[in-house]
């Protein structure tokens, strides 16, 4: 694990105009991001907590494949019974240029506490940048004080977004939740 990590610290960042970038696949779909370029581009977001970030990833890579882009940025969120969420951040891609996005979505469940995180959002089977644009929604659980690392899966279709979360906060609970995208910041969730 830590040879892993080394490798993917030493990795340079990925973005759509680097030379590192693959030529567009002939579908047209997005391409994949390798589990090398989500820990290298994870360890210069989150920093020092390699070793939590280098599992989830593993996790996600296992469960879902590879993603064709991830999005990183920070959010707020809190609740008691319900609660609501905000964030903004950047949706990278290999092929088809980086977009910035916003997200917030209300939640309803046994759930209370408030955290804001650096987020990394790992996202399956977009077919272009512009699809990001809507609900995504899933079940969340969250039992942290003080700090706290997870991953977590939403969907639309076939489209999935796996939030990798790091944060600060106090959190316990389960809660049925989705994220709205949007191309400009709102205060309405839903």
């Amino acid at each position: 694990m830590r040879n892993l990590a080394a490798v993917a610290a030493a990795l340079p960042l990925v973005s759509a105009g680097s030379a590192l970038a693959d030529p567009v696949q002939p579908s047209g779909r997005l391409q994949e991001y390798s589990s090398d370029d989500i820990l290298a581009n994870g360890h210069r977001f989150f920093g020092s907590i390699s070793r939590g970030l280098a599992e989830v990833v593993e996790e996600a890579t296992r469960r879902w494949g590879k993603p064709n882009g991830y999005i990183l940025g920070q959010e707020a969120g809190g609740a008691f019974i319900g609660g609501l969420r905000y964030g903004e951040g950047t949706l990278y891609t290999r092929n088809a240029g980086d977009l910035k996005v916003f997200w917030e979505g209300p939640s309803l469940g046994l759930d209370a506490g408030a955290d804001g995180d650096r987020t990394m959002m790992l996202v399956y089977n977009l077919p272009s940048t512009e699809a990001i644009f809507r609900r995504y929604g899933g079940m969340d659980g969250s039992a942290y004080l003080v700090g706290g690392f997870g991953m977590t899966a939403l969907v639309n279709e076939d489209v999935f977004v796996v939030p990798v979360r790091s944060g600060i906060g106090a959190r316990l609970g389960l809660n049925v939740s989705y994220l709205k995208f949007t191309p400009t910041a709102t205060w309405n969730p839903f």
